[in-house]
């Protein structure tokens, strides 16, 4: 209980120390939808469905919640999570129709992301990325729509199964050739057919943020 406490104070503290992104979340929005949110940390075995904003109002408690749930798994060590990075989530889950979202990474601490291999900046870091995994039958059309959604960082991992969302800089990368913005992806293999596809998708999108 005190742990619980002690993240939603948390959660709110962090909230009114981040001006910007705070005010854009707590200002009117065009619409008043609910949305609500189903996930669950493959690792840990923890999992969050409820609503977490009605509208421009964000639930500090299911907030808190949330960032329980995306713990460094490693250390069970919390961090209040980026409201951004949780709606960008939200977006792909609600535009691919995906009932429940797995989680294969939220929030990690230094020492987690240094043993994972993590980049030194990693906005895994600060509470705001997720990794998640994504089906062989659906990484394209998933990868594809958030590429267009061109809000944060899209990492693409078809090897390994998942697809990184953040609430940092627009940029993307694939398969583990670094973040870039309009750079040409670094192929350390033969493509795969699919993987092809992806990389024409990633091209295309670049090309249409530098005009």
């Amino acid at each position: 209980m005190r742990r619980r406490i002690f993240c939603i104070t948390s959660v709110t503290t962090a909230l009114l120390a981040k001006p910007e992104a705070t005010r854009a979340a707590m200002l009117p929005r065009p619409d008043s939808e609910v949305r609500r949110l189903q996930l669950r940390h493959a690792a840990s075995g923890a999992a969050f469905s409820g609503i977490y904003r009605n509208g421009h109002t964000v639930d500090l408690v299911a907030m808190a919640e949330l960032s329980e749930v995306l713990a460094d798994t490693r250390t069970g060590e919390t961090r209040p999570f980026d409201v951004d990075a949780i709606d960008i989530v939200w977006e792909m889950g609600s535009r691919q129709r995906m009932a429940e979202l797995i989680v294969l990474s939220g929030y990690r601490t230094t020492a987690t992301n240094r043993e994972v291999n993590g980049a030194v900046n990693s906005q895994h870091l600060r509470a705001a990325a997720l990794d998640l995994q994504i089906a062989r039958a659906g990484f394209d059309s998933f990868g594809e729509a958030a590429l267009k959604l061109g809000r944060g960082g899209v990492g693409l991992y078809p090897a390994h199964g998942f697809i990184h969302l953040d609430s940092g800089p627009v940029r993307h990368w694939i398969d583990g050739s670094g973040p870039a913005l309009t750079a040409p992806v670094v192929k350390r293999r033969p493509r795969t057919p699919a993987e092809q596809r992806i990389d024409r998708m990633a091209e295309a999108w670049a090309s249409l943020r530098g005009r």
